[in-house]
């Protein structure tokens, strides 16, 4: 018989984790002293603590280990709970791999410029939204193209919103597409988030519409 810290030596864990272990049933001592409260385990046991290492180490709750140790879950649903694990890691792996992309990048330019950078771009998954919006046409996607167009379509949409009772719910959202005629023209989509029904905003040029979700490129500074 093994004391609990000659036995937690051996299987190289804490005496205070075998505790827990036999506080949730998970492996309990061969032999408890009712006087002292002294735990005494079995060399056998071992091999049990050995196996809850080993699918703790997969990632297995305990609650999970419990249930596969004492044979409560069968061929099929272990195989069912790998695969999720498996699922799990791979998406964490790459979740891993994506962020050391960003470090790595973050350092290059540190260290090409000598300083951190002011800019951020992160990718965000934003959820459907409703936008009141009115629409005109730019010669391209320049700055000096959209900036006179675009300008102009909020000073008279938020007067017309106003005169319709309808106020804005969250920040403006500006979009842009190709104009269908070609040439290099586009189409500018001057909006801001509003809590309406879709459709046209009274007798106005304004019509509210429902954006899906999307994914977006956005910069913090």
């Amino acid at each position: 018989m093994f004391t609990i810290g000659d036995f937690a030596r051996y299987g190289r864990v804490s005496p205070r984790m075998l505790r827990h272990y036999d506080a949730i049933g998970l492996l309990t001592p061969d032999r408890t002293d009712p006087a002292t409260g002294y735990r005494r385990y079995g060399a056998a046991q071992l091999a049990r603590l050995n196996r809850i290492i080993a699918l703790k180490d997969l990632g297995f709750t305990l609650q999970q280990v419990g249930a596969v140790l004492d044979e409560r879950v069968g061929p099929e649903e272990l195989r069912g709970m790998l695969r999720l694990r498996r699922a799990e890691l791979t998406e964490a792996v790459a979740a891993a791999s994506a962020r050391l992309t960003r470090v790595e990048a973050r350092l290059r330019s540190i260290e090409s410029e000598g300083h951190m950078p002011a800019d951020d771009v992160v990718i965000k998954t934003l959820p459907a939204v409703r936008v009141a919006e009115l629409t005109g046409t730019a010669a391209s996607y320049q700055p000096e193209d959209i900036g006179p167009v675009i300008g102009p379509l909020y000073d008279r949409m938020f007067p017309l919103l106003e005169g319709a009772g309808l106020r804005p719910t969250g920040p403006g959202i500006a979009r842009y597409e190709d104009a269908p005629e070609g040439g290099g023209a586009i189409v500018v989509h001057a909006g801001v988030t509003v809590s309406a029904p879709v459709g046209p905003v009274g007798d106005t040029e304004v019509r509210v519409v429902e954006l899906p979700p999307f994914e977006a490129a956005t910069i913090v500074h």
